[in-house]
């Protein structure tokens, strides 16, 4: 198939592109930057410098690369996770979201697989299941996330008719390229079983959401592992 994957260069991106590319898939990545843009090419993909906040612009490329599915794993991290960079990660979520989906939806796709966070659920007694709500009553920072990047973002993805939308709502990242080598938090996942989760979302499991994280933790994951045919124990090198 086709496929346009926005974040291609972040952590989940780079790891998901040789799992498609070898599956057989024509993969063109967005990238804000030549660097960028010279590291998927090394990668053997089609690359294509954009803004996401350019709605213009990413409209134009998803139509050039007319794609089957569109794979969005763009966040805004690299500033930390403090108050701001909060604001900016979920402006990404919110408005960047929205200029995929229009996109999306101008190019005809049928399928967008979307990145979210296993950790905007409403307190209640563990383990939380993709139907239990999420925080909508969210203060300080943690509202930032949810309230105005979490669900802007779900929304846009699930809330319409006309693609299938898949929401993954990963657990805290470890492995290569994070920021930490051993699993930590409530709902740890390796970033190269997320990736996985993401490449079995092309072509398995109907619209909606699923929890991405290791067994055991603060959220339930039957729903991937039965649908998806998802391993936690995922590893690149693994066969498929």
């Amino acid at each position: 198939m086709r496929i346009f994957l926005a974040g291609a260069t972040g952590v989940v991106g780079r790891t998901l592109i040789p799992l498609l590319r070898d599956a057989g898939h024509v993969v063109t990545g967005i990238t804000r930057t030549s660097e960028g843009k010279a590291a998927l090419d090394a990668l053997g993909i089609i690359s294509v410098v954009a803004d996401v906040y350019d709605a213009d612009a990413v409209e134009k490329a998803v139509a050039v690369a007319a794609p089957d599915i569109l794979i969005h794993q763009l966040t805004d991290l690299s500033g930390g996770v403090d108050a701001e960079g909060a604001r900016r990660n979920a402006r990404l979520r919110r408005e960047g979201t929205a200029n995929l989906v229009r996109a999306a939806r101008a190019a005809g796709v049928r399928r967008v697989i979307a990145q979210s966070i296993a950790w905007a659920y409403a307190p209640k007694a563990l383990p939380f299941s993709e139907s239990d709500p999420l925080d909508i009553e969210a203060t300080g920072q943690r509202a930032i996330t949810v309230l105005e990047g979490v669900m802007p973002l779900e929304g846009a993805v699930l809330d319409q008719g006309d693609f299938e939308g898949i929401v993954l709502r990963y657990g805290q990242f470890y492995g290569p390229g994070t920021w930490t080598a051993e699993p930590s938090g409530t709902a740890p996942v390796h970033v190269e079983a997320a990736a996985f989760a993401a490449f079995l979302a092309v072509d398995h499991g109907g619209p909606g959401v699923y929890n991405i994280a290791e067994p055991g933790g603060a959220v339930t994951t039957d729903k991937a592992l039965h649908e998806l045919g998802w391993r936690p124990d995922f590893r690149i090198g693994q066969k498929v």
